[in-house]
């Protein structure tokens, strides 16, 4: 049984009336909140204790691993809108999206719900989806808020992380996110940062969000993350989900009578929640129905965007009409087009991928041979004897592999990143009957490819592509989109090679981040490390020539301009992304990162486009530990534009005038730094036999430079003019 009423009933509205809906109290009615980043998961009826039940038809867009692969911001924020009208129409108020947390390991098991392992793609293109879903007055719930990297243990374990790769490389989607598009609620992760669970973080959760990024929306538990309801509230939660019946609201009322909380959080935690009504008022006024077919054929053009052409040699790619195809694969019959987990989408219809070849192509040119299951029911042996049979009798073959719903999902991490055995077997027998071999990719976290990459003359990635994958693959294989979809994160040769590989996913509910700011490309390039298929690469059927490139500098912001043409037969898109680096610094830099990208308009062959991109001087800052600030370092920056980390097409600089750090000469300031002031220098003068300033360059400097000043007073260098600068040291 529930304990007595509270006094308050205003504490009733910081947790869940049920599974997805909040209280309602007094003027403020009751709020549906539901799963889907790439569609809406609306439970029919009752909502279960889980929230697995069956979910009302809707349609499944890109799930952020395919979405990503556009690049494309107004794409995103296209498919942002017809998800706010579609849970507008299906009576919800807040859509839990987007996922935006960097993929630092690509064995970790939600993945695929997650943009990228670069902070500016995961930030650009989540601000598109919040933009897009609440322009129709529909919430976004941020996600998960912080350093939610891993599904091992993800209820308890720690990421353990330092300053520096937290800011630069963690938080700044969320960051860029919040300030520039507004999302209406955030939602905690279940993890502990550095020891602290993050519903209990009142840095995360006030201190930075509320404090420094000026957050003035709703803070939402993941659901289940909360295991002390005061402590959140204290910290800096709003709201507890899902709800308990009412069963804790008394200890919260306990908790206000005898001040363990301060009546002003609850004051700021009911504002809140009434806060977020107002703002949703608008979507729960307009319910329109949702015209499903306009928004099946929005998935088909939103998927083939985001379709990677990895490798095309030979021509293979585009496929001829009339040509005899031979379509192997579990996965061109019954496609995996979403991740597995609490995202799960009843999709409205699905495009199965050879039924669309055979539309291009006609029915008397396709033969399809399953080629491998993902269950084991059938013989692995005859199964891939009958395809390589099927590709010997035909001009060219498209095989389907990838990762099957039971081998990759949200709630444990994949002990490897292999294409499984019979999948690879099989590849390798229709390539023996089928030189002419297309391979197609479906899968929510990267798959190593090195083990056919050699052997096969083109490779197509989908990721996951969402209901109407199998249309779009068509269209992208047979010519009628050229693709232009860029990979959103690394492929490397090997697991091993990973920056994260020994650490991940962790131990005794610890996860350390032990490669720093060294996460993806940046680590992989920082090291020279060669790879499969490198971050940002993508292929065309046509070509892009770069030309006169700019870098100019206009106030704070840093303006990059450059010819794009194609030089092609076809007409394409083309994805233009900016790197920056710095080769002398004074601290420890990766070779590259990206700064900017856009996607080209459609060039029709001979066409030229002038890309202008722009990034703010403060996106070269680093997080400088020592002052707890973003420090921009001045002087010359190298700016290179090209189409991937690995292909630089043009080089140019830019100089921008650095940060002032001030830093004070203490008793603990090595030797060298305090020489570099003048006021102690001088002081140390007198306690040197032949003064501080004969000692530069000296070898003497260089055995004695890294000592703290205290230190030095065992050699009898504390002189009365160093005391007087620097105070008593055996007072400090």
């Amino acid at each position: 049984m529930a304990d007595e009423a509270p006094t308050d009933p205003r504490v009733a509205l910081t947790r869940g009336a049920d599974f997805w809906s909040t209280e309602a109290v007094g003027d403020v009615p009751s709020l549906v909140l539901t799963d889907g980043p790439h569609g809406v998961r609306r439970q029919r009826g009752d909502a279960d204790h889980l929230g697995i039940a069956d979910s009302e038809p809707a349609t499944c867009f890109p799930p952020a691993v395919g979405l990503a692969q556009s690049w494309d911001r107004d794409l995103v924020e296209g498919v942002g809108v017809a998800l706010g009208r579609e849970a507008r129409a299906l009576g919800v108020d807040v859509l839990l999206g987007p996922g935006v947390n960097i993929k630092r390991d690509p064995r970790g098991g939600r993945n695929f719900e997650y943009w990228s392992e670069d902070p500016l793609v995961a930030g650009v293109l989540g601000a598109a989806w919040v933009t897009g879903v609440q322009s129709v007055g529909v919430g976004t719930s941020l996600k998960h808020f912080a350093l939610n990297q891993a599904e091992t243990d993800r209820m308890r374990s720690s990421s353990d992380v330092d300053e520096r790769p937290m800011r630069e490389i963690y938080l700044r989607a969320f960051e860029r996110i919040v300030r520039t598009a507004r999302p209406w609620t955030v939602m905690c992760s279940y993890n502990r940062i550095n020891g602290v669970y993050a519903a209990e973080n009142h840095w995360l959760l006030t201190d930075l969000l509320r404090g420094e990024w000026d957050f003035d929306g709703l803070v939402v538990s993941d659901w289940g993350a909360v295991r002390d309801r005061v402590a959140a509230l204290g910290a800096g939660l709003d709201l507890t989900m899902p709800g308990d019946g009412g069963t804790g609201d008394a200890s919260v009322v306990a908790a206000l009578e005898s001040g363990v909380l301060d009546a002003a959080d609850l004051d700021r935690a009911t504002a809140a929640v009434a806060r977020l009504a107002e703002r949703t008022a608008v979507g729960r006024a307009h319910r329109d129905d949702v015209d499903h077919d306009a928004h099946h054929r929005l998935a088909r053009e939103v998927a083939a965007r985001c379709v990677v052409l990895l490798k095309n040699e030979g021509g293979v790619l585009p496929l001829r009409p009339g040509a005899r195809i031979a379509v192997i694969g579990e996965f061109a019959q019954s496609p995996r087009y979403q991740g597995g987990g609490s995202s799960h989408v009843a999709a409205t219809r699905v495009d199965i991928p050879v039924d669309e070849i055979r539309a291009h192509a006609g029915d008397e040119s396709v033969t399809a041979a399953q080629g491998f299951t993902t269950d084991d029911s059938g013989d692995a042996v005859a199964l891939r004897a009958t395809a390589a049979g099927a590709a010997a009798d035909a001009d060219v073959a498209v095989v389907f592999l990838g990762l099957g719903d039971t081998q990759e999902s949200e709630g444990f991490d994949r002990p490897d990143i292999e294409v499984p055995s019979d999948q690879l077997e099989l590849v390798a027998a229709v390539v023996a009957a089928q030189p002419r071999t297309v391979v197609v990719l479906s899968h929510g976290g990267v798959v190593r490819l090195a083990p056919f990459v050699d052997d096969v003359p083109a490779i197509v990635d989908g990721g996951l592509l969402g209901q109407a994958g199998g249309g779009a693959l068509a269209d992208v294989l047979f010519g009628v989109v050229t693709p232009s979809g860029r990979l959103a994160e690394t492929v490397p040769v090997r697991l091993a090679d990973c920056p994260s590989y020994l650490d991940f996913p962790g131990e005794h509910s610890h996860l350390r981040y032990g490669e720093g700011v060294f996460v993806g490309y940046r680590g992989f390039d920082a090291r020279e490390l060669p790879v499969t298929f490198s971050f940002g690469h993508g292929l065309s059927y046509t070509d892009f020539e770069y030309s006169e490139p700019t870098v100019t500098l206009d106030g704070d912001t840093v303006r990059v301009e450059v010819h794009v043409t194609n030089t092609g037969a076809v007409a394409g898109r083309e994805v233009v992304q900016v790197y920056v680096g710095r080769t002398e610094s004074t601290v420890v830099r990766p070779v590259r990162e990206l700064k900017a990208f856009t996607v080209t308009p459609e060039l029709e062959p001979t066409a030229s486009h002038r890309v202008a991109m722009s990034f703010e001087r403060a996106a070269l800052a680093h997080w400088d530990v020592r002052v707890g600030r973003w420090i921009v370092e001045g002087g010359s920056w190298d700016v290179e534009i090209g189409a991937s980390s690995r292909d630089i097409r043009l080089e140019a600089s830019v100089t921008v005038t650095g940060d002032d750090i001030d830093l004070p000469v203490t008793w603990q300031s090595t030797l060298v730094e305090a020489l570099a002031d003048p006021a102690v220098a001088e002081a140390l003068s007198s306690s040197m036999p032949d003064g501080a300033g004969g000692m530069a360059g000296s070898d003497l400097l260089t055995l004695v430079g890294s000592m703290p000043l205290d230190r030095l007073r065992n050699f009898g260098l504390a002189s009365p003019a160093l005391v007087d600068l620097l105070g008593d040291p055996d007072a400090v």
